[in-house]
């Protein structure tokens, strides 16, 4: 079986987006692959961060995976695997300063935290996020790594230090990691669908899937249709989010008579909005009832975490062993 490596951030609930985008491909692949499904706090310390939330978010995240029908067994907290960071170090040794200053999300980042805190310096830690990401990858030899369009700058980079790697050490020792695509839906901020649903911009710009049944309503009921003067036959991207929501949860019933409506020019938006809000609380309710129950129990699910942590840890020090030997340090007893 192939190699699986994806992990996320510990920042706050899941959204819509995060789970469309990542956790249900997590979920419909976690049996056909050896998957490694990580949630990164290092990554998560790049950016300004109370530490006295950092350790709560982290267990909330996963919690909420776990929720999502993660299994745990395929499910690991990075810091407790510290070879990550060991890694990136050795890596960053092969990873010059061009390939990082290149990456476009540090750029991005910059650019947020300027316009958070004209005060805000850039880490060298955020700085160095590709690389450490390259170790989380090539740690567990993945074979695919589950990648959006704007991950695939990190994922080339990972490639090109596993293949510098293999030719200054002399052996072909790590994959060339390749990208999984899948068939994700964009989802839109409720709110302004000229811009992705995101945590970034404010609660009302994501739909979190273990909010509150009245506010997932009073969100959708005030969700942003049309903006301007319509365009006849011309779906503007609001109503268009609307649909892609109707898809995303499986409501192709609802979806194609809709849809027949708004070509027939009977679209009533209260009825959609209506319909839309009604299918996303029948599809989150499940997610819902797992997590309530799943938080009645937390001493049980950290013992499973803590220990599929150690276990996949054995893992990255394998891994560890063997480039310690390929690069001439001394090696550790484990």
């Amino acid at each position: 079986m192939q190699r699986i490596l994806s992990g996320i951030q510990p920042t706050g609930d899941i959204h819509l987006g995060n789970y469309f985008g990542a956790i249900r491909n997590w979920k419909d692949i976690q049996d056909d692959y050896i998957c490694f499904f990580s949630v990164v706090d290092y990554h998560s310390m790049t950016m300004p961060y109370k530490a006295s939330s950092l350790r709560e978010n982290t267990w909330k995240m996963v919690f909420q995976l776990l929720a999502c029908e993660i299994k745990p067994e395929k499910l690991f907290i990075q810091s407790l695997v510290p070879e990550h960071t060991e890694l990136c170090w050795i890596l960053s040794c092969v990873c010059s300063f061009g390939e990082l200053s290149r990456m476009t999300q540090f750029k991005d980042k910059m650019d947020q935290l300027k316009t958070q805190d004209k005060d805000s310096l850039a880490s060298a830690g955020l700085f160095m996020y590709p690389a450490l990401q390259a170790a989380d990858i090539l740690i567990y030899r993945a074979d695919k790594v589950p990648v959006g369009k704007d991950q695939e700058q990190h994922l080339e980079l990972a490639r090109n230090i596993a293949e510098r790697f293999n030719y200054q050490f002399g052996k072909e020792y790590f994959k060339s990691p390749e990208p999984l695509f899948t068939e994700i839906p964009k989802l839109l901020s409720p709110a302004d669908p000229e811009k992705k649903m995101s945590k970034s911009l404010g609660e009302k710009h994501y739909i979190n899937i273990f909010g509150d049944e009245a506010f997932i309503r009073k969100q959708i009921k005030s969700a942003v249709t049309d903006t301007g003067e319509p365009v006849e036959g011309k779906m503007s991207p609001g109503v268009g989010n609307l649909f892609t929501l109707l898809k995303a949860c499986d409501n192709m019933t609802a979806h194609d008579s809709l849809m027949s409506d708004f070509t027939t020019g009977q679209l009533k938006y209260s009825i959609l909005k209506e319909t839309v809000a009604d299918t996303l609380i029948g599809f989150l309710s499940p997610f819902k009832q797992r997590y309530t129950e799943i938080l009645a129990d937390k001493p049980k699910y950290k013992k499973l975490i803590q220990e599929s942590s150690a276990e996949i840890r054995k893992e990255a020090q394998q891994t560890l062993k063997d480039v310690r030997e390929l690069t001439g340090l001394m090696n550790l007893k484990y």
